[in-house]
């Protein structure tokens, strides 16, 4: 079994700042590449590669949030700092892993609910 669990949303108003977390616990033998996404859709908010060398952000959120990861924790986080109301949003956590019986798969998160408003 693995799990994906994400903490840190809530509400906040227009200017503020979230951390969002997200732990990887369970028969992991690697975690690849993680991301943060949003709303029905997943769309993609940021994503960091396994080393954490690498990250992109959509365009929207770039110069405001912050992907960074902590592999001896298996936890992904994103800070996001001068919300937006538009940054509104149920916020999922992805993580591309190899369990211990060596599949590779893709995993979510329940999601978090990111508010923002005066």
């Amino acid at each position: 079994q693995v799990q994906l669990v994400e903490s840190g949303g809530g509400l906040v108003q227009p200017g503020g700042s979230l951390r969002l977390s997200c732990a990887a616990s369970g028969s992991i033998l690697s975690i690849y590449g993680m991301g943060w996404y949003r709303g029905e859709q997943r769309e993609l908010v940021a994503v960091i590669s396994s080393s954490g060398g690498f990250t992109n952000y959509a365009d929207s959120v770039k110069g405001r949030f912050t992907i960074s990861r902590d592999n001896a924790e298996n936890t992904v986080y994103l800070q996001m700092n001068n919300l937006k109301p538009e940054d509104t949003a149920v916020y999922y956590c992805h993580a591309d892993l190899r369990r211990n019986d060596l599949r590779r798969l893709d995993y979510w998160g329940q999601g978090t609910q990111v508010t923002v408003s005066s």
